[in-house]
């Protein structure tokens, strides 16, 4: 049963016939894991803690540091020199006290990867370079477990919502990263600040829509933003019977780090 306050706190989901009480329900037994408390996990952290859903991890290896702020909205002046994980798990919590919030402060590898998401229902990959995005899709493929995926660059950003055995993944569209110094990195092209909270807040959606057992996934279709000109675009594609890892004779059987440079936005 709901307390008063609850009732009062989550009364605009609970009167949405989409979600109900018996949907607040399925959110506060959710268990969802953000990858990176920078500028895409930010906006995603925020709405799933104010949304109730009940355990909610983030995993990051950074501090908090002074260029962040333009565009990392969990973080404020007050937190630089602070670890993100623990910067993130004070707002969510202020936010909603009902929410538990998992810190995982280190870098996620293909050693850890696997034990730490098999705690979580959901993913959502905020990672900024292409090693780390092209783990999580092997590592949540193999696993079974659902994620979404993002980038952002410049003015562009992209998503889209891998759901293993049922939809393409990412290696599907993309087989393998990009040689190295072929895309820029954050601090030579830059992003406009408030990219991310797009692009974030629909990755949080694709989790509250998974949770609740609603509407329709952003899966076989890539998202694409363009904040400059305001456009919205998706492309579709299909499974990828030839896919390394979720193919028909996957050829990727175990997980690896990619030998890629840090820090290099995902845009492809």
């Amino acid at each position: 049963m709901f307390s008063e306050e609850q009732i009062e706190r989550y009364s605009r989901h609970i009167i949405l016939k989409e979600v109900g009480g018996k949907g607040q329900k399925r959110l506060l037994n959710g268990k969802v894991l953000i990858i990176g408390a920078g500028a895409l996990g930010s906006p995603a952290a925020l709405y799933l803690a104010a949304a109730g859903v009940g355990m909610i991890g983030i995993a990051d290896s950074d501090v908090v540091e002074l260029s962040n702020l333009q565009r990392q909205i969990i973080h404020h002046s007050g937190d630089l020199g602070i670890a993100k994980v623990e910067s993130a798990r004070q707002k969510m919590e202020a936010v909603n006290p009902d929410v538990k919030v998992n810190t995982h402060q280190l870098w996620i590898g293909a050693d850890n990867i696997l034990e730490i998401i098999s705690n979580y229902d959901f993913v959502i990959d905020g990672t900024d370079n292409f090693a780390a995005k092209f783990l999580i899709n092997d590592a949540c493929v193999m696993a079974g477990i659902p994620y979404s995926h993002a980038g952002i660059l410049h003015f562009i950003g992209q998503t889209m919502t891998i759901l293993p055995n049922q939809s393409p993944c990412y290696r599907c569209v993309f087989p393998e990263p990009p040689p190295p110094n072929t895309i820029p990195t954050c601090s030579q092209a830059g992003v406009i600040g408030v990219l991310p909270g797009v692009i974030g807040s629909i990755q949080a959606t694709e989790a509250i829509k998974f949770l609740l057992g609603v509407g329709e996934l952003l899966t076989g279709r890539l998202l694409v933003y363009d904040a400059e000109e305001l456009d919205f675009q998706t492309v579709p594609f299909d499974r990828n019977p030839n896919c390394p890892v979720c193919g028909d004779n996957p050829v990727i059987t175990d997980l690896r780090d990619e030998p890629e440079a840090m820090n290099v936005c995902d845009l492809v």
